[in-house]
């Protein structure tokens, strides 16, 4: 099968093609035929290894010192299940999955074998492969925040980098929620963040958002402190009474495969939906998507088909 190794760290241009073994799934396992995955923010830090140095010391020892010991970097995917492990109960060939998986990685491939009780479930019918991946990074990431910040009916949210891949997804599930929302994002994507559920849009570039009456009950940092740590210095000033201020870097979050579930179900219905800022239409132009990601300005998720 064709895949796309990470041969070291560094820049996009370490990632090259290579021709690997199609892999067998082991008893528990499920072998999918990869047919979209996404280049997440997180596989670029990974790649570049662009972390402080006591971090990058850190993440060597447990991703590999030289190069990833994975090498075959993705987490999302969207595709359909082609065999199945002696004990697999829940999929059968044939399932139409969408799934995310930041330990095992491999989705920058043509296949890859994932256990049935990971964070893998069935894709929503009425959204293509290219939409379904663009679900499981940002909406899993903002769901579990927002859940741990105990966002509810009648408070007011504001997310900081609304239109990346974890804000977009954060708009979205805190006025699902019942939340009022504000958004913070650049002139570029004031329509976009408010055609996804914000009540107010504030653009950085010519506001602070702190310097205005509004006070919030929950500040979400949807960008990471490395680049939100300015911006958000004096966001406590911002807060009403009991607020708090989270961050998408705050803790190791748990992810729950009922939560992808969920997040399906909200994409069936209309009460979610994707938001893609390029599709790649092969995975040929993975170096590109790295690039582009790198740039950071996406709007939403960069999305490959895999062909």
């Amino acid at each position: 099968m064709r895949a796309v190794v990470c041969t070291r760290y560094g820049p996009p241009e370490v990632l090259r093609f290579e021709e690997l073994e199609i892999p067998v799934p082991r008893r528990e396992e499920v072998r999918i035929r990869i047919l979209a995955t996404a280049v997440t923010s997180s596989d670029c830090y990974t790649r570049g290894l662009r972390l402080s140095p006591a971090y990058r010391i850190l993440a060597r020892l447990v991703l590999g010192w030289n190069a990833p010991r994975r090498r075959v970097l993705g987490m999302v995917l969207s595709g359909e299940v082609e065999s199945v492990g002696a004990d697999v109960a829940m999929f059968k060939p044939g399932d139409q999955v969408f799934g995310f998986n930041r330990h095992l990685f491999g989705t920058y491939a043509q296949y890859v074998c994932w256990p049935e009780d990971g964070l893998l479930a069935l894709r929503p019918g009425n959204l293509t492969d290219e939409e379904a991946a663009a679900i499981p990074y940002g909406g899993l990431l903002a769901l579990h925040y927002l859940r741990k910040a105990g966002v509810r009916a009648g408070q007011s949210v504001l997310v900081f980098g609304a239109s990346g891949a974890v804000g977009t997804s954060a708009v979205q599930l805190a006025r699902y929620l019942g939340a009022e929302v504000t958004g913070v994002c650049s002139t570029a994507n004031m329509e976009l963040v408010a055609s996804l559920g914000a009540s107010r849009v504030v653009d950085y570039t010519a506001e602070d958002f702190v310097d205005s009456a509004e006070r919030y009950d929950l500040i979400f940092d949807a960008v990471g402190k490395k680049k939100s740590a300015s911006a958000l210095r004096r966001c406590h000033q911002a807060l009403a009474p009991d607020g708090a201020c989270v961050s998408v870097d705050d803790g190791t979050p748990k992810l729950r495969r009922e939560d992808l579930i969920l997040l399906g179900e909200m994409a069936t219905k209309g009460e979610i939906r994707p938001v893609i800022d390029p599709t790649y239409a092969r995975l040929d132009d993975i170096v590109d998507a790295h690039r582009y990601v790198d740039d950071g300005h996406k709007r939403g998720n960069v999305v490959l088909t895999v062909m």
